[in-house]
């Protein structure tokens, strides 16, 4: 799933794609901003972590889970 990040006084928005699930990455993004801990703490599908100071936070776009199609479809 793609999740962006746009970034208060940064011209570039931060987007990773995440393995997590969409209950997953709101519930992180809700503890992060309530409980003052100061940044959100993300994974992406690499292993690789984005921390985001929650006081720099503009927006979190949060993409729908996509599912692989399989057999074929006339157009």
């Amino acid at each position: 799933m793609e999740i962006t990040i746009g970034v208060q006084n940064l011209p570039r928005e931060v987007t990773l794609d995440s393995d997590q699930t969409v209950e997953e990455v709101t519930k992180a993004v809700h503890d992060a901003l309530s409980s003052g801990k100061g940044a959100l703490d993300l994974t992406d599908q690499r292993g690789r972590r984005v921390i985001v100071p929650t006081a720099a936070i503009g927006y979190i776009e949060i993409g729908a889970e996509t599912r692989g199609r399989v057999g074929f479809s006339s157009l």
